[in-house]
């Protein structure tokens, strides 16, 4: 005798509701270690031991894991001290040699601008992440700015705000108007039309470009685009903000170089309490 097959199970409704994100419509939180690092409190390898040793609070509840969400509004102590997790926008200008990456030591152990960089800060500068706003490539040297403020980042590197950067290319062959005038007007790369660029010849083997996009090894591309290879990039300035600080050392901005130069609203609020 045959044997009945089992009955079938019934089919999942189709009105169910899509399954909502723990954070789906509210503002994602930051983790507790970053959060201190952003501050201005500790750098994130001590801001990680502070909270496995339990001097760390998330509105009054001891956070010993580094990645602890911390929400908007939460009140956040070190050794009992409230922390004030909104501060001022601060920038760093940086006189980039050659040879270096800009990256973190995280993504290459060794040969970054950091290492270059953190051990020249203060105290009170070097409590921060720094972010490097936007990046030069490995044998190109000169200005590249750092921010503690990831919105700044943001805004500097978006083509949409057209934020100027002015490079000098020292190139191989001989630089003349008729070579040089397809950048004003804009060449054809392998990605796409760059952006018409501001063009200026200092001798027949120096160029001076100033672009509003920042795509990878853009003004190499755009030069060779037109028979100029690159043999030496340096780039002046960013915004109104220019070089003026000897190769592998740094300064840092006024607000009024952040807002003006960078032509980004600056956030002023107190600075953290020293801890």
């Amino acid at each position: 005798m045959a044997r009945k097959p089992p009955p079938r199970r019934p089919a999942a409704s189709q009105s169910k509701p899509p399954s909502r994100s723990r954070w789906e419509g509210k503002a994602k939180p930051d983790w507790l270690s970053r959060a201190l690092a952003r501050a201005g409190v500790l750098p994130v390898p001590e801001a990680e031991e502070a909270i496995r040793a339990g001097r760390v609070t998330i509105n009054g509840r001891v956070a010993r894991e580094p990645l602890a969400p911390v929400p908007e509004g939460a009140v956040l102590r070190v050794d009992g001290a409230e922390i004030r997790r909104e501060v001022t926008t601060r920038v760093l200008a940086f006189h980039k040699p050659a040879d270096l990456l800009t990256s973190t030591v995280s993504q290459h152990r060794t040969g970054t601008v950091y290492e270059v960089l953190l051990p020249q800060l203060p105290e009170e500068l070097g409590r921060y992440t720094w972010h490097a706003i936007g990046r030069l490539d490995r044998g190109t040297t000169g200005l590249l700015l750092f921010t503690n403020d990831e919105k700044l980042v943001a805004h500097a590197t978006s083509p949409e705000t057209h934020l100027p950067k002015r490079y000098v290319a020292t190139v191989q062959g001989t630089a003349d108007e008729e070579k040089v005038e397809p950048l004003r007007r804009g060449v054809m790369m392998e990605d796409g039309p760059a952006r018409p660029a501001k063009v200026k010849l200092r001798d027949a083997h120096t160029v001076e470009l100033t672009i509003t996009e920042g795509r990878h090894h853009q003004v190499k591309r755009m030069l060779g685009a037109v028979g100029l290879p690159v043999r030496a990039l340096l780039r002046e300035a960013v915004g109104d903000v220019q070089l003026d600080i000897p190769e592998g050392t740094f300064r840092e901005l006024t607000p009024e170089e952040i807002s003006e130069g960078l032509r980004y609203h600056v956030r002023r609020e107190p600075s953290p309490r020293d801890l």
